[in-house]
């Protein structure tokens, strides 16, 4: 992140050109628990799927960037991992990746699933922000919910006290319900700088990271209990036709051959309907016809396995 602005200022300076045209700009972290809200969230803010969405705890498991831009400025959102007690390798890095947020960018949105009562993990999560020396917004999410402006107010006022706030500010990720206030008060909380990227760019994510990420998905809502907690998805190939379908092959790793079996289903009906439901959204994000060919393979234990951790995209950035 500070080697972003660091070469945009070293650019301009070269170039003699002047920052009259600065606007509000800064970098935001997501933060909160499991299922708060948080990918849902992101999608509804820069209106277009970046980050997958379930009901199950684990599911952003990688730092997501994305990008908000109109004529106030830039905010460059940061989507972290659903705070939780780490049990294996791979969610002690999800950990890791969502604690270092609260010690980057401008503001932290700590995002509250407001329908749940306030308890030790969120108070955890307090502890953890208590140590921050980063502006803090509290959001809470499913307002719409909670059953009226009078219910809102109490839930603020149960947690107004328990950390200097810069503000609080209710939405519904989920029926874009007050994204228009959380944007303002942000961007009152945002340095006036440049704007890092492009009026156009959404997401640094490469399309097969996003791909990737759709399949993953499709497995999240299609498998029970914690099967889809044990897969990563790898692109094996993606490559355009002249005729401009894309032909995608795929691979779902999964840690027992119990599970391979489960997967694939009764006569390959489950990787089918996997595979249906990923390729729709496949081509909602590339905008053309996609043909998509799903394996699967095991690797046991891979999430304990630092090689395959590191092999599947699950590396800390340095």
């Amino acid at each position: 992140m500070n080697q972003i602005i660091e070469d945009f200022f070293a650019k301009e300076n070269g170039n003699g050109e002047s920052r009259e045209d600065m606007v509000k700009s800064g970098f935001v972290s997501i933060v909160g628990l499991p299922n708060a809200g948080k990918s849902t969230l992101l999608n509804a803010l820069v209106g277009q799927k970046i980050a997958i969405t379930s009901k199950k705890a684990q599911t952003t498991r990688n730092q997501i960037m994305a990008v908000y831009d109109d004529e106030r400025g830039q905010i460059v959102f940061h989507d972290t991992p659903g705070i939780h007690k780490a049990q294996n390798k791979l969610s002690v890095y999800m950990e890791s990746v969502a604690e270092k947020a609260l010690g980057n960018g401008d503001l932290i949105l700590w995002i509250v699933d407001s329908t749940e009562q306030k308890g030790k993990k969120e108070e955890q999560i307090l502890s953890l922000l208590s140590h921050s020396k980063r502006k803090i917004l509290l959001v809470l999410n499913k307002m719409d919910l909670l059953g009226g402006e009078e219910a809102l107010e109490r839930k603020k006022a149960e947690y107004r006290d328990c950390l200097p706030f810069v503000g609080i500010v209710g939405v519904s990720a989920y029926k874009n319900q007050g994204l228009e206030e959380l944007l303002e008060t942000i961007f009152s909380f945002l340095p006036y700088g440049p704007r890092y990227y492009d009026e156009d760019t959404v997401t640094d994510l490469p399309v097969r990271e996003i791909a990737k990420e759709l399949i993953r998905e499709q497995a999240l809502y299609k498998l029970d209990k914690e099967i889809p907690h044990g897969i990563a998805v790898l692109i094996d190939s993606m490559q355009e036709r002249k005729n401009g379908i894309w032909d995608v092959k795929a691979t779902l790793v999964c840690e027992k051959e119990s599970h391979k079996g489960i997967i694939i289903g009764k006569a390959g009906c489950m990787l089918k309907s996997i595979g249906s439901g990923a390729r729709i959204q496949i081509e909602k994000l590339l905008e053309a016809k996609v043909n998509l060919q799903l394996f699967v393979k095991v690797r046991k234990d891979w999430r304990e396995n630092p090689a395959y951790l590191q092999e599947y995209g699950y590396r800390e950035q340095k």
